[in-house]
């Protein structure tokens, strides 16, 4: 599996100003995206922060490197845990649409098992 969000994105080029930006105006949606690596193990993803700034292999490529808590929570089994992640991405500026792409990682995923 690998996931992809794409993220209005008002800057003509990406700056330390617009990575700010994105992590406080998009914090909410950044947490829903990485969220999806980790629902097969009953988490969730929280406080997404920028890890190191993002290494730019041309002027609208690279990798982001994002940190965030991971929380796994379950009342029937008192559970409430959490532990610190990071991941990195994939990022694509499209500064004629304003946009920008970021693709995780990918991560196999296990066929069912045949009877």
């Amino acid at each position: 599996m690998q996931e992809s969000w794409t993220f209005d994105f008002p800057f003509d080029t990406p700056s330390s100003e617009a990575w700010s930006w994105l992590i406080q105006t998009h914090q909410r949606d950044l947490g829903i995206f990485l969220s999806y690596y980790y629902k097969s193990q009953g988490a969730v993803v929280e406080k997404v922060h920028l890890k190191t700034n993002p290494l730019l292999d041309s002027q609208y490529s690279g990798t982001l490197c994002l940190g965030f808590e991971l929380v796994y929570f379950n009342a029937c089994q008192d559970l409430h845990e959490t532990q610190v992640e990071e991941m990195k991405l994939n990022i694509q500026f499209d500064e004629a649409k304003k946009i920008l792409n970021l693709d995780g990682p990918f991560w196999p995923v296990r066929e069912k098992d045949e009877i």
